[in-house]
């Protein structure tokens, strides 16, 4: 389930990494560059009637016509006049006309965006001689365009916002004199956005973030339901554990019991010796440990510390849940074991061997001649890392562990002995 999840994360990132730089370039394709454009720094400078400058109203948002000179322009601010009480802010009247001041050599035409072309609009106020045209825009929700006016000759065109305009209107209407100035800002490729590919882009965005969102979520709560499973396991596993213990056999080790003798085994917990009072713990499997040091062992991992015997099975609790301990097997995964080991390729020692067990007690004495005349059939299968023994000449069936090396000692050690 992890190697899924992990699996999941990284297609779902190579996703991410993959389609959004596509969907980006889709965006930069969309752009489109047919043709430069110029801004436009517009300066209008109101005069009093003394001619002194009285305020400074600057733009720098204003845009070069397409097919006007990128030149400077300076004059003053003149509208079209009325005509039959209406005036003709567009510029589109058949019969619109500027009323030039005397000894004006300089003026700028203002008129508004629509109802003609931009065309039409400059060549009315070229007519006049006029050195640049403003056109401000009829929305205030739209930003300057690039204007097409070809034919328009060396009359210098500029777009400006709606706002700009109204407020340059303003000191006009009260008879005010109004000197603009108009100078060339930075160059910029034309705005020309695609709206298939934007809405493209959108989407795309949307839904990445819809699939990561659901997967954030299932992530989450996979992980929840996981660690909840994983608890209620524990759980189970606990109690089962304590009922286990509850019902082992126990008894205190008193004088003359088998335990407090040299060639009983010590505690495989603890590696102490059994001494007199203390309490001891017989597992299913007939292995002895101390209770206090069994007891946290089986708390933990439910199987006998020394062959590894589901105490929960051979009990009859719970006999389906897996102990923690991931190597453990009962007394009938020993019996397959060995039953196929015998039947495999492994190496298996069928030939009758006298082996003498060694003693627990410390002695390093050999053992006698009379002694090695009881012979003792062992039947020894030798697996990968250990190998299991049984003796047939007991009617007690025992099975031991030792390592490869320990096998190999025990044999010298008989030959010395036998020679």
């Amino acid at each position: 389930m992890s190697v899924r999840r992990e699996m999941t994360r990284s297609g779902l990132f190579l996703f991410l990494l993959c389609a959004l730089p596509g969907a980006l370039a889709a965006t930069e394709k969309s752009v489109g560059s047919k043709e430069e454009y110029y801004s436009a720094t517009v300066n209008a400078t109101v005069l009093d009637s003394r001619g002194n400058p009285k305020r400074l109203i600057s733009k720098d948002d204003g845009r070069y016509g397409q097919n006007s000179p990128k030149v400077e322009a300076k004059g003053i601010v003149l509208t079209p006049v009325a005509i039959n009480g209406v005036v003709d802010m567009q510029g589109c009247c058949p019969y619109t006309r500027f009323v030039i001041p005397p000894k004006t050599t300089h003026w700028v035409a203002l008129v508004q965006r629509g109802k003609c072309t931009f065309k039409e609009k400059i060549l009315k106020a070229a007519a006049f001689n006029a050195s640049a045209v403003l056109i401000y825009n009829n929305s205030s929700k739209e930003d300057t365009v690039t204007m097409a006016h070809e034919g328009t000759g060396d009359t210098v065109a500029v777009m400006i916002t709606e706002a700009f305009g109204k407020e340059i209107l303003i000191p006009l209407e009260r008879n005010e004199t109004v000197l603009v100035s108009v100078m060339v800002g930075q160059r910029g490729p034309a705005k020309n956005i695609n709206r298939g590919s934007l809405v493209f882009v959108s989407i795309s965005f949307i839904v990445l973030m819809i699939i990561s969102s659901a997967w954030l979520i299932f992530y989450f709560i996979q992980k929840i339901r996981d660690t909840s499973t994983r608890d209620r396991s524990q759980r189970r596993l606990g109690d089962a554990a304590k009922k286990a213990i509850s019902k082992l056999t126990t008894r205190t080790v008193k004088r003359g019991d088998k335990e407090t003798g040299p060639d009983f085994n010590h505690c495989a917990v603890c590696i102490e010796g059994y001494q007199l009072n203390d309490v001891v713990c017989i597992l299913p499997c007939k292995h002895v440990f101390h209770k206090m040091c069994v007891d946290p062992w089986l708390n933990e991992h439910c199987t006998c510390p020394m062959c590894k015997l589901n105490i929960l099975k051979a009990l009859g609790i719970l006999p389906n849940l897996p102990c923690v301990d991931n190597v453990a097997f009962d007394m009938d995964r020993v019996s397959r074991s060995q039953s196929s080991s015998q039947r495999g390729a492994l190496v298996d020692l069928s030939e009758s061997v006298s082996l003498e067990p060694l003693r627990l007690s410390g002695s390093t004495q050999l053992p006698s001649d009379s002694d090695l005349t009881s012979r003792t059939d062992i039947n020894i299968a030798v697996t990968s890392g250990h190998f299991f023994s049984r003796n047939s000449g007991s009617p007690r069936t025992v099975v031991c562990e030792m390592e490869l090396p320990d096998i190999q000692t025990s044999l010298d050690l008989y030959e010395e002995n036998k020679s």
